[in-house]
């Protein structure tokens, strides 16, 4: 066969690679997920990693309670992307996943499943057998959606001791949550108290800030006339007209009966103001005399429907806090002939209402504060203190809302009651309301029934926040002011979430730690009534003891147990102690985990001997969670580990927002918005889902749906084929290929260089948990910098320069160097994918990118001034190619090998530049002329870059049969008739190398 008529083709270089241009992750993954499994994956990485300094991301239990959703997905990514990042930035980075297993979740679905949808009755939960049959029941759902969860992520890819989680419901963590709970007994701070606490008359509990919502009610309001008595005894006060009422605004009015006083605020200015004119069938009279903020008089009167109105006076704060008032029903309902007195009170303000606050201690948390914290000054004044307890489990008045009993305020559905109705009604007959409508506003709601809330005084369980903490070291600060010194010395990421939750933890109240429900733990005390409604709890080391070895052999379940009573107290059992029977708030379960998990090394082994900054060690611990546990997860697990050991139990918390729907709604089937991890993962594979949560800023709220998923995946494609790409030309890399950096041209030195820039970048930016950073910066310089530039100019020589060349040598030392940074770079957001590369380019059975470390790029290779000639030879090249793509689009020329151009420059440093550059080889042209001069008038020129223009003129010569340029030395080589001169020497040493051995 002549070299005219020969196959050029089989000489070329060409990519070749088995790594699929399709990805079809949905197939591949699972498949990559059983070889991590039969290697085992996690054990190696633990053993190889043994010694070094410890970065433990302790996982925040989710409810086993269903399947996953879309902000399970976001959050498991999150954390497996740091975990592996973290491994591979040179720490023992381990992860052992976690279950929240008790909770009303969990009972709720029991009660729905096993009997309401079966019309069966709920048993009584009175008798100990029917109680541990239940818990059982809810145990047996906790550990089947354990499972389910449990592989649903993994299949995301998560990487941890999957064999070896860790479950609330856990005899040992049970036994340990108990041990817990005593500490806080121990030293003082837990106690039962009588205190409103948001209440869910549908679920029959008391309810967790982090376990409420605000939705839109519509509340009935009223503006309510409190009759004036006079002044307390004492100095002489001014002379106050005999008609004058006090008029407050509540959007509650079932807590009237409840109202022990008024409050103010001696900031505000207050009138008294007279009404002159209003409708003869008005509730406001003629001759009312009003006590008003001045601010708000005006909208009072207009609600009122007064029509002519004058202010008379104002009375001072010192003034205020001596009025008395009566209660609005004391002449038409019994049991209200209580002196109702003035309170100061900085919650008070004049943007609504009247600038009084009616107040009911009994039903809300400032009510409560303010009639407490004057408590002793009222009892002097001869006033009753106790805080009636006016409404009981079921949304009912009790016997202390005199006139009102058995009127509901909300129903078992947690629709409105008739309690509202009978108020207003005993008001109007009384004569003490002057307006009443409607009003639309943000209200308390269940975040798992959905309902509405009330606020109700009830007996609970709390741990004092200001209680100084009685540890046995003669300490006297309290639990709140230790949850603030723990927060300062924690790193929040972001900063923000410092401020966030140091305003939560400022501002809390006594932590309500129980909860009227069966699945839980239970509050493992005793307690002796001392007959004024608080207890004396039992400290007895023996107790304690017996209980938490009961709980570590045979789970919390032995407390109702028949006997149980009188197994714990042993010889105790004769004395007045009772058993608790509450159960504790899932929040303290969980806040415990760090106990049972981090401090276990009997149970978790790969946990053992972390030693923190406090312990003198390096160790780090991370929380990584939703922006909405600041007031969960992150705050109970800060208060019960200051509580208990006077730090926090983290160093590192890192908060992310929430999944939304493309137009940033609340995910909602309803609205047919919701985004499913198991479709998406199904369709495009979870390395899909993973990009999305990566790409993203997750520090705000995400958004996600088909059309940011449809770009999520064209941006994968992209990046896909650039690995794709490299592993085909890798195919021709040999170890003989390898070449000095100083040998080097200076495109590939460039190249080095941005894998040093990048290797900072990625570094730092793992390090600072950056990952949308990351991802940006590695799509724009796998897809611009090599794609769309450097692999586009050295495919020529890729594919065509002779074996021996050190241009292509070069080359592909360099494509080996990208390959392997950015394919490690990429491990931790894109598990499934560099994997795959890996093994197309490192065939093993034992085998994993996860095992690898970041390659140490070395710093030789940055070259800020070969960084800097480049950028305006990249400036020169970029006109060059915006002429061809005129002269292209006009089909004045086909492929950019049929161009000449003629490059004309006046600017003298981007002259300086390119003067030793080979113009053609960079802009991909058959050949290419630099003139230092100003270019025709109708050269191509781009309006930001002066000094430049291109004149296209078509290549001279003949077509090279095997490269496709044109050259005029086409067949100058001897032999070779249709060829360029380099073609025929990469010809005759392809040649040799065949004879000899195959290539």
């Amino acid at each position: 066969m002549t070299d005219a008529a020969r196959d050029y083709s089989e000489t070329l270089f060409l990519p070749k690679t088995d790594f699929p241009m399709r990805a079809g992750l949905p197939q591949k993954e699972p498949e990559m997920l059983a070889r991590w499994a039969k290697i085992g994956l996690y054990t190696r990485l633990r053993e190889a990693s043994k010694g070094r300094t410890k970065f433990v991301l302790h996982d925040g239990p989710p409810y086993a309670n269903g399947n996953i959703h879309i902000g399970h997905a976001l959050n498991k990514v999150l954390k497996d992307v740091v975990v592996r990042s973290q491994q591979m930035l040179g720490f023992d980075s381990n992860y052992v996943p976690g279950w929240d297993c008790h909770g009303l979740p969990i009972e709720w679905k029991i009660e729905e499943e096993n009997y309401r949808a079966k019309g069966k009755p709920k048993p009584d939960l009175s008798d100990p057998a029917a109680m541990i049959a239940f818990r059982r029941e809810c145990r047996a759902s906790a550990e089947h959606w354990l499972g389910v969860q449990r592989e649903e992520f993994k299949r995301l890819g998560v990487e941890g001791d999957w064999d070896h989680p860790y479950s609330t419901m856990a005899f040992a963590a049970e036994a340990q949550i108990a041990r817990e709970l005593i500490k806080f007994s121990q030293n003082g701070t837990l106690y039962r108290g009588s205190k409103p606490v948001m209440w869910s008359v549908v679920e029959k509990t008391a309810l967790a800030e982090a376990e409420v919502e605000y939705e839109d009610y519509v509340s009935d309001q009223v503006w309510v006339k409190f009759p004036v008595k006079g002044f307390s005894a004492g100095k002489s006060r001014p002379m106050l007209p005999g008609n004058l009422s006090v008029v407050i605004w509540t959007t509650t009015p079932w807590t009237l009966p409840g109202n022990r006083a008024i409050s103010f605020n001696p900031k505000i200015s207050y009138g008294v103001y007279w009404v002159k004119d209003a409708p003869a069938e008005n509730w406001a009279k003629v001759g009312d005399y009003f006590l008003l903020a001045d601010p708000l008089a005006l909208e009072v009167m207009k609600q009122a429907r007064v029509l002519a109105y004058e202010r008379k006076d104002g009375l001072s704060g010192e003034h205020l806090a001596a009025l008395e008032c009566d209660h609005p029903l004391r002449d038409t309902k019994g049991g209200y002939g209580f002196t109702v007195p003035m309170l100061a009170g900085d919650h008070v303000s004049d943007d609504t209402g009247t600038g009084f606050v009616h107040t009911a201690p009994g039903h809300g948390r400032e009510d409560f504060d303010v009639w407490t914290a004057n408590a002793r000054a009222l009892a002097a004044r001869g006033i009753n203190t106790t805080i009636p307890y006016t409404v009981d489990a079921d949304g009912r008045f009790t016997e202390q809302a005199p006139g009102f009993t058995g009127k509901r305020v909300l129903t078992e559905k947690g629709d409105k009651g008739d309690a509202n109705d009978a108020v207003i009604k005993a008001l109007v007959e009384a004569g003490n309301i002057i307006a009443r409508g409607r009003l639309k506003h943000q209200y308390p709601h269940s975040w798992r029934s959905k309902k509405p809330v009330i606020f109700r005084n009830t007996p609970q369980w709390f741990i004092a926040m200001d209680k100084p903490i009685a540890d046995g070291a003669g300490a006297t600060d309290t639990l709140r002011a230790r949850a603030h010194a723990a927060i300062e010395a924690t790193r929040w990421v972001p900063a923000s979430g410092e401020n966030r939750i140091n305003g939560m933890v400022a501002s809390k109240p006594d932590w309500v730690i129980s909860r009227q429900r069966a699945w839980g733990v239970p509050i493992t005390v005793f307690v002796r009534e001392k007959g004024d409604g608080e207890v004396d709890i039992l400290h007895d080391a023996r107790v304690n003891a017996r209980i938490a070895d009961a709980f570590e052999k045979e789970g919390a379940d032995t407390w109702y147990a028949p006997g149980a009573r009188e197994r714990f107290l042993g010889e105790l059992a004769n004395e007045p102690w009772e058993k608790v029977d509450d159960v504790l708030d899932v929040w303290f379960d969980s806040g415990s985990t760090h106990a049972f998990v981090l401090e276990d090394p009997k149970n978790f082994p790969s946990l053992a001997g972390i030693r923190r900054k406090q312990d003198g060690g390096n160790d780090t611990v991370m929380y990584l969670e939703g922006s909405d546990q600041h007031r969960g997860w992150f705050q109970s697990s800060l208060l019960e580990s200051c509580g208990t050991r006077g730090v926090a139990p983290y160093d590192v918390v890192l908060t992310h927002g929430f999944a939304l729907d493309e137009n940033g709604r609340k995910m909602s089937k309803s609205l047919g918005n919701v985004t499913a991890p198991q479709q998406v993962i199904g369709q495009s594979g979870a390395d899909i889902l993973r990009m999305w949560a990566c790409a993203s800023d997750y520090a705000d709220d995400l958004r996600i749906g088909p059309e940011i998923l449809k770009t999520t995946v064209e941006t994968y494609r992209k990046l896909r084929n650039t690995i794709r790409w490299m592993l085909g030309s890798l195919a021709h890399f040999h170890p003989e290929d390898v070449t000095r950096t100083e040998r080097m041209p200076e495109l590939e030195r460039l190249m080095l260089h941005r894998l040093g820039e990048l290797d900072t970048l990625v570094r730092r930016a793992y390090a600072e948990f950056d990952y949308k950073r990351i991802f940006a910066a590695l799509n724009a310089f796998m897809t611009s910098d090599l794609s769309a530039f450097y692999f586009d100019i050295r495919k020529d020589a890729l594919y065509c320069d002779p074996i021996s060349s050190v241009t292509r040598r070069s080359a592909l030392t360099v494509i080996e160097h990208v390959f392997r940074a950015t394919v490690t770079w990429l491990a931790p957001m894109l598990p499934f994918t560099a994997e795959e590369a890996w093994l197309a380019r490192y065939p093993s059975t034992d085998g994993s990118v996860h095992l690898e470390q970041f390659d140490a790029i070395p710093s030789s290779w940055r070259n800020d001034m070969l960084a800097e000639k480049w950028r305006k030879v990249r400036t020169v090249r970029r006109v060059v190619t915006g002429a061809l793509e005129i002269e292209r689009a006009a089909k004045r020329i086909g492929s950019s090998l049929e161009a000449a151009p003629m490059v004309y420059i006046t600017n003298p440093q981007l002259f300086e530049a390119v003067v030793d550059i080979d113009l053609a080889e960079i802009s991909i042209t058959s050949a290419a002329t630099l003139v230092e001069t100003e270019g025709p008038a109708d050269a191509f020129r781009l309006e930001d870059v002066a000094g430049v223009a291109v004149e296209v003129r078509r290549a001279d010569g003949k077509r090279c049969a095997r490269s496709w340029k044109i050259l005029p030395s086409v067949g100058s080589e001897p032999g070779f008739p249709d060829v360029t001169p380099r073609d025929a020497r990469a010809l005759r040493e392809w040649d040799a190398a065949r004879s000899g051995a195959a290539v």
